[in-house]
């Protein structure tokens, strides 16, 4: 018989916890609007009959077992840290993972992007055990000059991507073609994935106001941070003040280490009436606010390394044009949905917003189209769950013909 896959899972800050819970019970995740990474991990090991160990960062630690999971929530030493401390608190989370493998007797890692460095993945294959690394985010920044430490990380990583993974999933094409260029095009099998959403998710979401009514709404969700670009916004938004297009409302949701400062600084620009602070918001809160948006804003700054931004997906199944800029690589999955800017030109952003308010034409055109874009989201065969189900059993048939071989050789 092929020996017993037994999977390590690293994920980045997730509950995966929650999604546990709620994957035994078949139920979505309240605080997602995305189906989990963690959720498509669970099926994919109960499809092949694997033991699963994950392990997603936290702040607090808790584990759960049953027979086939263990799920632990790993606090991360010296969280935010920053240049060198940085640097050791990736290779001691790294190392920590490691011997979690070894304790667990894993076969094979499926490990994040950020968790740890990628060249120590070459320790997991000294012990034997089969690497999947997983990418979110792309491997260098596509726009500015890598400093001399990324170089370095990157050069001693291309190892892992050339010869020493079972397999890649990336969630972009673009993060395919950055290692294939880094691989001179000598690597592993590529799987692409899309984020997963689940249809009845979006069927109360109502169509859009007119936006000749009085207001327009645009919405931004995520991290409240200044790579995001949301004090961008702010400045939009004292722009339009100061224009008197006191029409247009931006909606913020998100939490972040930058929230208070945003707070403070609409109190003191004196916006409060059209830039409103949600904080984090759980599902039901974004789903009325995605019924009161008109558009959706991704203004990523280029200094960001970013993947495949799930908010873009989520305008375009709410039915709402987005707008945002070549940092994500999102875009190009729906490009008819999207109003693109120059990166970083927040004047440009602004002048997005006025041309879709204004411009009905244009809006329905935008709008129109999101509705021919939705369902490559909803397909199942685009998942990382499947991604990830097909190279576990690519991984047993192997060793089935191992085995194979291993009885015609006494034969």
């Amino acid at each position: 018989m092929p020996k017993e896959l037994r999977v390590l899972y690293a994920v980045g800050p997730e509950n995966a916890i929650e999604s546990y819970n709620c994957w035994i019970k078949g139920e979505d995740v309240s605080s997602q609007v995305s189906i989990t990474y963690s959720s498509q991990f669970y099926e994919a090991c109960r499809k092949v009959n694997a033991k699963g160990y994950v392990i997603a960062q936290a702040r607090k630690k808790q584990i759960v077992k049953d027979k086939q999971f263990i799920v632990e929530h790993r606090p991360v030493s010296l969280a935010n840290a920053k240049g060198i401390f940085y640097h050791l608190q990736q290779i001691l989370y790294g190392l920590n993972l490691l011997i979690s493998s070894y304790k667990f007797q894993a076969n094979v890692a499926v490990i994040d992007s950020g968790t740890t460095y990628w060249f120590l993945l070459l320790l997991f294959r000294g012990l034997g055990i089969e690497i999947i690394p997983s990418l979110h985010c792309t491997l260098w920044r596509k726009y500015g000059k890598q400093t001399l430490g990324e170089k370095i990380i990157l050069k001693l990583s291309q190892t892992i991507f050339s010869s020493s993974s079972k397999a890649i999933t990336v969630v972009s094409n673009e993060i395919a073609e950055q290692i294939s260029q880094l691989t001179k095009g000598h690597h592993p099998k590529v799987f692409a994935f899309l984020p997963s959403f689940n249809p009845v998710d979006f069927a109360d979401i109502i169509q859009p106001q007119d936006t000749k009514s009085n207001l327009f709404r645009v919405l931004y969700i995520g991290r409240i941070e200044s790579n995001k670009g949301v004090f961008d916004l702010l400045e939009i938004a004292k722009r339009f003040a100061d224009e008197g297009r006191k029409h247009i409302i931006f909606d913020i949701c998100g939490d972040g280490l930058a929230l208070e400062t945003l707070h403070l600084a609409v109190k003191n620009l004196g916006i409060e009436s059209t830039f409103l602070c949600h904080g984090y918001c759980y599902k039901p809160k974004i789903k009325e606010m995605l019924n009161r948006s008109h558009v959706l804003i991704v203004p990523t700054k280029s200094q960001f390394v970013e993947g495949f931004n799930r908010v873009i997906a989520e305008s375009i199944l709410s039915g709402r044009p987005v707008i945002s800029s070549a940092v994500c690589p999102a875009i190009f999955y729906v490009r008819d949905g999207v109003f693109e800017v120059p990166p970083d030109d927040v004047e440009a952003y602004g002048n997005a917003l006025i041309n879709l308010s204004e411009d009905y034409q244009l809006y329905e055109q935008k709008r129109l189209a999101c509705v021919k874009l939705q369902e490559q989201f909803y397909d199942i065969n685009n998942s990382w769950g499947t991604a990830l189900k097909s190279i576990f059993l690519e991984i047993q048939k192997e060793q089935e013909i191992k085995i194979l071989k291993a009885g015609s050789a006494f034969e």
